[in-house]
């Protein structure tokens, strides 16, 4: 995800606690918070689909996805 918008998430979310959002600011937040959330998932998803776990014999096993 982008600087700026790591940045506006900051300046929505310090101004909501301060004055308050207005209601296309509210929709700007939440946009932006979904974009983030989605981000981290794919993050976490890539480093997981390369993990392996070692058993007790020196075995590797790729982490399997549960649904």
């Amino acid at each position: 995800m982008e600087k700026s918008k790591l940045e506006r998430i900051g300046q929505l979310s310090r101004k909501q606690r301060s004055v308050g959002l207005s209601e296309e600011e509210k929709k700007e937040q939440a946009a932006l918070r979904q974009e983030y959330l989605a981000a981290i998932r794919q993050d976490l998803t890539s480093t997981l689909d390369n993990t392996y776990v070692v058993d007790e014999k020196g075995n590797k096993h790729k982490v399997q996805r549960r649904t």
